[in-house]
Parts: structure tokens; C-alpha cells; sequence
């Protein structure tokens, strides 16, 4: 019996670091992404900056449909031909959350002087930061919400499609980090100043994910609902905000080439590692 317990300890001490590592790696591709200013003296040129945009695009759909909205309906389906009602509400609900925090929460997007959200008297600087950590929550808790699932032993949730979730998303999360840092750079910010602002707007990412586990025991019952309400808030700031910014002006073709390539790696890694 005390060899049994053992066991039983040693295999829930190995899934908790595996999920403490599957949460931070979002956050180290942030990391990888701002460090560049250390490398990279001028700002990215727009060319790149749209097919990044794009790729950051891609990856978060197919991640949203691949890893979220799909396992959502197959743990419905005991519901039959409703087992769309829970990743129908969820995303919706999703939707509208990240609608009411954009209305909210004041940010400023890359390339434009016009603040969104309530008034405030914030610098731009923390504004930036701001328009990026908004969209960096939804992720994190994307990324929660399934090593959740895994946790309470939700099979239709594996620990290789969730660390292939978390690889995807730091994976577009590196030029989400070079995409707020350089510009600081070349505004005039020291290299050590941008760094620090293009990784804390990744903080938001392992909080989030890190609430989200902790809460696991209440999501469980609505765990496709949650899974569906990430996908919504991932689609939301692909839809507002990453497909606009890669489709303005010039080189707007690098965009949509770009989210091709996104969605691309992000689907063979869920399909492989899932």
C-alpha cells in the first residue's frame, strides 16, 4: 500500500511540473520575442511585420478550432445532435467578454495615435503594452482551461495536445515580443526598457492560465463551455485586431501568405502531438 502511494505521488508530482512547464512556454516565446531588441537594431520592416501579424493569425485559429472548439463538442456528446450548444454559447460568450474588455480597458495599437477603451491618462508606452497583454489573456487561459481538463482526467484532453496548444502559442507569441519591443526601441525606449515591457505584456499569460487550473474543480462541469469561451476570445482579437493590422497598406499579401503558414503549423502540431 505505501509503494502504491508512492507511485500515485511521484506520477502527480511529474504531471504538475509538466503542467508548470506547459504554461510558461507561452510566456518564454513572449520572452525570446522582446529579447531581440537586443539583436535587431532597427524596427521590423512592415513587410515582416504584417506576414507576422498573419502568422500570429493563423496559429490562433487552427488553434481555437483544433485544440478548443473540437474537444468542446466531442466532451458534448452526450447531448447528441446538441452537442454544438456548448461550444455555440461558449465562443459567444467568449466573444462578448473580449468586446466588453476592449470597450474598457484603454490601449493603444501598434501604428495608431488613437487610444481605445475609457479615457485615461496613461503614456503610450503602457498603452501599447496594454493592447497586447488584452489579447495575451485569452491565450493563457486557453492554455489553463485544457491542462485543466487533464487534471480533473478529461479524456478527450491529452497532455501531448495540450503542450502542442502551449507550443503553438509560443510560437506566436515570439513576434508578438519583438513586435512591441523594437517599435519601443526605436521610439526612443532603452533596449533594457523594451525588453521589459514586451515580456510583461506576456505576465498575463501564465496568471491566467495558472488561475484558470486552480479554479479546475468549478470548470470541470462547464469545461466545453470554457474551452469554447478561449476559442471565442482568441478569435475576437484575431478578427479586431491581427487581421486588420496585417491587411492595412502595402505588403498586405505577406499577411495572408503569413496566416496560410500559421494555421499550417499549428494544425500538424495538434494533429501530431494530439
Amino acid at each position: 500500500m505505501a509503494r502504491m502511494q508512492r507511485r500515485v505521488i511521484e506520477s502527480l508530482s511529474e504531471e504538475l511540473v509538466d503542467i508548470i512547464i506547459g504554461i510558461l512556454i507561452p510566456f518564454a516565446g513572449t520572452t525570446l520575442g522582446a529579447a531581440s531588441v537586443f539583436l535587431v537594431k532597427r524596427a521590423i520592416r512592415p513587410g515582416v511585420q504584417k506576414a507576422l501579424l498573419g502568422f500570429a493569425s493563423g496559429v490562433m485559429v487552427a488553434a481555437s478550432v483544433w485544440s478548443l472548439l473540437i474537444p468542446a463538442m466531442e466532451m458534448s456528446e452526450n447531448l447528441g445532435r446538441l452537442a454544438f450548444l456548448p461550444a455555440a454559447a461558449g465562443l459567444a460568450a467568449g466573444v462578448g467578454f473580449l468586446l466588453l474588455m476592449d470597450k474598457i480597458i484603454p490601449h493603444l495599437h501598434m501604428g495608431s495615435d488613437q487610444p481605445e477603451g475609457v479615457k485615461t491618462r496613461l503614456t503610450r508606452t503602457a498603452m501599447l503594452v496594454l493592447a497586447v497583454t488584452l489579447h495575451n489573456f485569452p491565450e493563457g487561459m486557453a492554455v489553463g482551461v485544457v491542462f485543466a481538463g487533464i487534471l480533473m482526467g478529461e479524456s478527450s484532453v491529452s497532455m501531448a495536445g495540450a503542450y502542442a496548444l502551449a507550443l503553438g502559442i509560443a510560437i506566436q507569441n515570439f513576434p508578438e515580443g519583438a513586435i512591441i519591443s523594437l517599435p519601443l526601441r526605436s521610439e526612443g525606449a532603452s533596449r533594457k526598457r523594451a525588453f521589459l515591457m514586451g515580456t510583461l505584456s506576456g505576465v498575463v499569460e501564465p496568471v491566467g492560465a495558472l488561475l484558470t487550473i486552480l479554479l479546475a474543480r468549478i470548470v470541470t462541469p462547464v469545461l466545453p463551455l470554457m474551452l469554447a469561451f478561449a476559442a471565442g476570445a482568441m478569435l475576437f482579437v484575431v478578427v479586431e485586431e491581427l487581421i486588420p493590422e496585417s491587411a492595412q497598406g502595402e505588403h498586405s499579401d505577406m499577411g495572408t501568405i503569413g496566416f496560410a503558414v500559421g494555421f499550417i503549423v499549428m494544425m500538424c502540431l495538434d494533429v501530431a502531438l494530439g
